[in-house]
């Protein structure tokens, strides 16, 4: 008898899980249950269709419906999961036509994902608030675009306003001014990407400033009206100002409450707690990418949400799910950005995060260009190290460069070796690509731990081997 596997969510973790099952299992019948119209869709491309770089929308598809039924899925569009019978081995869902249905399964994963964080903004949202009609946005989802696109369309919009200055707000900055819209970004914190330290934020906010955008830092937007003249104005401490396009993107939350309904435990970031096999504790139910945990290979659990992630450890349920042995292996945390031609990216830890998982971290800057300075066009990359002052041991990398430095494949040298816990001073002995457009004989990546190791002197070899053991 067929294995019937119930998947419910169509994004990054759960196709990867029904795509994997079906490749370990012909015979299973998997069904993909997805609460809007777009399965498969790229969330993450979505400032790329914005800005006008990507069309059409539909070109955000990964794989068309067609594609994942041609690989054996059954893709219930317009379908929300409500309830888990745990017990009964079945799900409720609500049918596009409103009625109600239940599916049986032998084998559950859920990918529910997130949901956008909703800052306390006076105003904004409710029966009596100000929604994508007056021209306030969230945006998460392709219906999120579309409401936002119509906007920006269908009537003038001269000037918006960016709530958030994390990797949605500072990509959506440099898609509004591709689009001729003066453009302000305010956040609460300090400086823009706080993934980063604040040192190399200051670079990417000073590349924004160049292209026009106005970057307010230490910024609580408070409040949203209507003006007469349809604007909005916005209030917040040092802001009082009307614009014609407000979007908030403040980061998300896990969306739990299907499986906390069902029982499952959440842990780190109010997200399902999932061992590495991505089993939820509940009997043939497994979870997997934005509303789950994340086993980080240096802090242990947290909460990381990211398409990367949420990839690997669907793949992993999926396999689970039709009777595999599959692990994940863990996240470094490794994530790059364009913003202009800037391009800005992390691995590992920062100091703080290091601290806070019991190492004694140290952190060097430098600047190693991108290839050899005598051959034209060489651009320096600014790049900070951290790692362990007692062992070596290589705990994080942040690297800023201009776009065309190859900063995301060098973001991946270090993620390698964070990976598999090598030793700072070991990036020297990797045998790289060299060539003078290109690079140099030492590569960047080994330059910058050069400097670590030059600043901070690693222990001796046998101490080092003893205390990475």
């Amino acid at each position: 008898m067929s294995r019937r596997l119930v998947v419910v969510g169509g994004s990054d973790a759960g196709i990867s899980a029904g795509l994997r099952a079906r490749e370990l299992d012909p015979t299973a019948e998997v069904t993909v249950v997805v609460a809007d119209a777009y399965p498969n869709f790229s969330i993450c491309g979505i400032p790329y269709h914005v800005s006008g770089d990507v069309q059409p929308w539909q070109s955000l598809a990964h794989r068309t419906s067609a594609d994942l039924e041609a690989a054996g899925l059954t893709v219930r569009i317009g379908t929300r999961a409500t309830a888990v019978d745990v017990t009964g081995q079945r799900i409720t869902v609500t049918t596009p036509d409103g009625a109600t249905d239940t599916l049986a399964y032998d084998e559950l994963v859920v990918g529910t994902g997130a949901r956008p964080s909703v800052p306390a903004i006076a105003g904004m949202g409710g029966p009596d608030g100000l929604g994508a009609a007056d021209g306030v946005h969230l945006l998460h989802t392709i219906d999120d675009t579309h409401a936002l696109m119509a906007t920006l369309t269908g009537r003038p919009v001269r000037s918006a306003l960016i709530v958030g200055a994390g990797y949605i707000g500072v990509e959506m900055s440099e898609a509004l001014v591709a689009r001729g819209v003066t453009t302000t970004v305010a956040q609460r914190p300090a400086e823009v990407l706080s993934t980063v330290d604040a040192e190399l934020g200051a670079l990417v906010r000073a590349e924004m400033a160049a292209h026009g955008v106005e970057v307010l830092t230490g910024t609580d937007v408070t409040g949203l009206a209507r003006t007469d003249g349809g604007r909005i104005a916005v209030s917040g401490a040092g802001l009082h100002r009307s614009f014609d396009v407000v979007v908030v993107v403040a980061g998300v939350r896990p969306d739990v409450q299907l499986l906390v309904d069902a029982g499952a435990r959440t842990g780190a970031g109010g997200a399902v707690v999932v061992d590495e096999t991505m089993a939820t504790g509940l009997p043939h139910v497994w979870a997997a990418g934005d509303c789950v945990v994340t086993h980080h290979r240096l802090m242990g659990l947290t909460y990381l949400p990211l398409g990367t992630t949420a990839h690997k450890q669907g793949r992993v349920a999926g396999a689970n799910a039709v009777g595999g042995q599959a692990l994940f292996a863990g996240s470094v945390g490794t994530q790059v950005v364009k913003v202009f031609g800037l391009v800005a990216a992390r691995t590992g830890l920062l100091e703080h995060e290091a601290l806070a998982a019991g190492f004694r971290p140290v952190t060097t800057q430098s600047s190693p260009d991108d290839h050899k300075a005598y051959y034209p066009g060489a651009q320096p990359i600014t790049i900070r190290v951290t790692a362990d002052a007692d062992t070596g041991r290589l705990l994080g990398a942040q690297l800023v460069g201009r776009l065309g430095s190859e900063v995301a494949k060098r973001v991946d040298v270090y993620a390698t070796a964070l990976f598999h816990g090598m030793a700072v001073d070991g990036m020297a002995d990797l045998d790289l690509a060299y060539t003078p457009p290109l690079g140099s004989p030492w590569d960047a990546v080994q330059m910058a731990a050069q400097a670590w190791s030059s600043e901070h002197r690693p222990p001796a070899p046998a101490a080092r081997a003893a205390a990475l053991a």
